[in-house]
């Protein structure tokens, strides 16, 4: 495979009968090959590259490597170091006549995934940065720049063989690729580690995003330096308007859109003219700064930034953000690996160019970051990792090498060598770290006494009247805006009479799943202090939640906070539990995995991935659980944290551990004077309970009945009903007397004859239990929603004790 210019085979090279592809073909039935023509071809090229990288991606999953690194090794072995290397395969797949057409495609992904990026940068936030994090970014861009400068020397392209109108951008270059930190991979691989909400995790991420606006000035100043210039003065009025361009931009664009903008009122949909009239935009000025002679991906970045946050900018986040990144962006790290050809590295100083390069960059990096987080009081261990995480490469790094390559500045040889230090770097970021660094170590630092009191509150039922005075923690998870209203209707009923709503904390948390989009690093945001001072704060998809919530805690003076977690969904449930566990929460709540339709009467699966969270927080968490199956609970007109708030609840209680929590924490609701109790005991008949129950058991039920006469003599507000059973079709048309309600209590493993023999045609929800089950599943005709609890018991593995995952907290 020939050296690429611009994507292109230089037309010296290029042999002179070979005549311009066609576009489509008339088809293999009239003799022509699909290969031959241009469309066909970057379809199938497409298609090759997507399912090369998302194998590699899935390959090396379990290693917590991000997924940019297997996107430029599965360029690499597509081109001229691995598979280019077979003669049909190169002529027939990648041939060269074909490159410019699959370069121009994933230059456009990168121009318009850089105008995405520009759209969560907030730069009035810019002066929120802490002098921490500003002195650590400048020390940990300045060292490496300067050794990446001294570096440049040992390349043939700076020394006097060279050309000399190339060494000055050329050691520029230099110095910006061993200086980049990557903000979005860092994101990433501190969201694997559970250590973006650290105050590490946000020290590294200020850090890293001065370092990204940083390197965007120098790399401007190189592109304007490099080229092929007829004299000296050009390269200084590509700059001059470069700046032009910049404040004209400031100056004309934000009115623009801002009008446009006014022209689509919130909650209507986008017309389709202002999405194309912005996104022409984007191409324009990606346009006029290739003009200038910089790269049009500053163009279309300038646009992101300055372009008005809010529901518009979200819409066209939302129109182009998979198309980017699932098509065309992988593109961009496939044509860096064609451009990559190991086999140029030969000789000894050819890979002791590349162990420079290496050790310079691990060097400058890490230790200059440590040097000035040892001055900002950092401790030793932090320093170091915080070093390692700041010599992250990525996408900025490609960006810098493709541009220097394409411009002549950077050889086949440096290209390779560069692009190997940034695979190799990024790659031994999460080894490192987690040899160096465990959460657990330096979060879970409880003393016993602490201890005893959190694993005192693990469960709501306790006998003894001390705990009465202790205040009852709940943890709220939420998976979307549809889940607020029911979850504030418990948190209402729960908080109890005037006299114990003092006594109760909510802290509500946002399930949201950090994936490979850069839109999705804006639940950063929820970090309150020294947060991410350039990410755009006004796309905060949990501000309703915490409006809210907060709201609701101002009318029924009950203590609510929000907490943050960030998590790849597959280890959310660690997240879940181990803030259960640090906020000493006595009850975790979670919402079904299925959204009820209310006109059609029936669930609608919206994230099955939501099933497996539940059932991986009922296995590991270190308290009672709950899960709310909501079917119009939230759709009640009454009004929540007003005198006005009527629930009527009742219990099932067939018997054991589960169903004596289930109660109890409807005990806990019938404090509240608008909550109606009643508690229906289902037993079965005297010969079944001590005939067919074995010892084990039979001491279970005797517990029950101990628990039930305990709960009597003290539960003035409740209303009990007792029902003696024969059969199973009794236990159904009981449930069917009191589903008249707005919510019913169950316990997911409850006791007794009649519970193992339900009539439930199939258990497609484990996570309710056999009563859940039935009540959800259409054996019963009903829309009451329920709460399946179960009471912890200590028994099982738990994620707590071996991971710890710091949250951040809302005051």
């Amino acid at each position: 495979m020939g050296t690429l210019v611009n994507g292109t085979i230089p037309a010296m090279k290029c042999p002179k009968n070979v005549a311009m592809m066609k576009t489509t073909s008339n088809g293999v039935f009239d003799g022509e090959s699909p290969l031959d023509f241009a469309f066909p071809l970057v379809i199938l090229q497409i298609c090759l590259v997507v399912a090369v990288t998302r194998s590699l991606a899935f390959l090396l999953r379990p290693m917590r490597q991000p997924r940019v690194v297997a996107e430029i090794i599965g360029g690499i072995l597509l081109g001229p170091s691995a598979l280019g290397r077979i003669t049909s395969y190169k002529n027939s797949i990648f041939p060269a006549r074909s490159l410019t057409v699959l370069d121009t495609l994933a230059n456009l992904g990168l121009l318009l995934f850089l105008f995405l990026v520009g759209l969560e940068i907030d730069l009035t936030s810019l002066r929120r940065t802490g002098k921490k994090a500003i002195s650590i970014a400048a020390a940990g861009m300045l060292l490496p720049f300067g050794m990446g400068i001294v570096t440049s020397f040992a390349f043939p392209e700076a020394s006097s063989s060279g050309d000399n109108s190339k060494v000055l951008p050329f050691i520029i270059f230099m110095g910006v690729a061993l200086s980049i930190t990557a903000f979005g991979v860092l994101a990433r691989i501190l969201a694997e580690l559970k250590l973006l909400t650290t105050d590490l995790g946000r020290i590294s991420m200020n850090a890293a995003a001065i370092n990204d606006v940083a390197a965007w000035v120098l790399l401007a100043l190189a592109v304007s330096l490099s080229g092929d210039r007829n004299s000296p003065l050009v390269p200084l009025w590509v700059l001059l308007s470069g700046i032009a361009f910049v404040i004209a931009c400031f100056l004309i664009v934000p009115r623009i859109f801002k009008f446009i903008s006014r022209r689509c009122p919130e909650g209507e949909p986008i017309g389709e003219m202002y999405v194309c009239v912005a996104l022409c935009a984007v191409l324009l000025a990606g346009f006029a700064t290739d003009a200038i002679g910089i790269h049009a991906i500053f163009g279309a970045f300038v646009m992101g930034v300055l372009f008005p946050k809010g529901h518009f900018s979200d819409a066209i986040v939302e129109k182009i953000e998979d198309l980017v990144m699932g098509l065309l962006l992988p593109l961009y790290f496939v044509m860096s690996g064609l451009k990559t050809d190991i086999t140029t590295i030969q000789g000894v100083k050819s890979w002791g160019r590349l162990a420079l390069v290496i050790v310079t960059a691990c060097f400058g990096k890490i230790v200059g970051t440590v040097s000035v987080a040892l001055l900002c009081k950092v401790r030793l261990r932090e320093s170091v990792v915080l070093g390692v995480l700041m010599n992250t490469k990525g996408l900025v790094e490609l960006i810098v090498l493709n541009i220097g390559k394409d411009r002549k500045v950077l050889s086949d040889q440096t290209f390779a060598i560069m692009v190997l230090m940034a695979i190799f770097t990024t790659f031994i970021t999460t080894p490192i770290v987690l040899a160096l660094y465990k959460p657990s170590e330096t979060t879970q630092t409880h003393s016993s006494v602490s201890y005893k009191n959190r694993k005192h509150r693990r469960k709501i039922e306790n006998d003894e009247e001390g705990e009465k005075m202790q205040q009852l923690k709940v943890l709220v998870c939420l998976q979307s805006s549809k889940d607020i209203d029911p979850m504030m209707k418990i948190m209402e009923a729960t908080r109890g009479s005037n006299e114990t709503k003092e006594r109760f904390c909510v802290y509500v948390m946002h399930l949201t799943q950090l994936s490979e989009r850069p839109s999705s690093i804006r639940m950063v945001q929820k970090v309150r202090s020294n947060g991410l001072p350039f990410w755009n704060k006004k796309r905060e998809n949990s501000s309703a939640v915490t409006v809210a919530f907060e709201a609701s805690s101002k009318l029924s003076s009950v203590s609510v906070r929000s907490v943050t977690a960030i998590s790849p969904l597959s280890t959310i449930h660690e997240d879940i539990c181990s803030s259960a566990d640090s906020k000493c929460t006595a009850f975790v709540i979670l919402p079904f995995h299925k959204q009820w339709r209310s006109l059609e009467k029936e669930f609608e699966t919206v994230r099955s991935e939501y099933q497996g969270i539940n059932k991986r927080v009922l296995e590991n968490s270190p308290c009672s659980v709950g899960i709310l199956v909501d079917r119009g609970l939230g759709d009640n007109n009454s009004p929540v944290a007003s005198s006005n708030f009527s629930l009527s609840v009742n219990v099932l209680f067939f018997g054991g551990c589960d169903d004596r929590e289930a109660l109890v924490y409807g005990l806990r609701m019938a404090e509240h004077p608008g909550v109606n109790l009643t508690v229906v005991v289902i037993s079965g008949p005297e010969s079944a309970r001590f005939d067919r129950l074995e010892a084990q058991e039979t001491s279970l039920c005797s517990l029950d009945e101990q628990f039930l006469a305990a709960i009597k003599k003290r539960a003035n507000a409740a209303r009990f009903e007792e029902r003696t059973v024969n059969s199973t079709e009794e236990v159904v048309e009981i449930i069917r007397q009191f589903y008249e309600c707005d919510i019913l209590l169950v316990g997911k493993s409850s006791k007794g004859p009649m519970v193992s023999r339900l009539p439930v045609m199939k258990i497609e929800c484990p996570e309710l239990g056999p009563v859940g089950n039935l009540i959800v599943s259409n054996e019963i005709s009903t829309s009451v929603s329920v709460l399946v609890v179960q009471q912890y018991t200590g028994k099982g593995p738990s994620v707590v004790g071996s991971v710890s995952v710091p949250v951040v907290e809302t005051p």
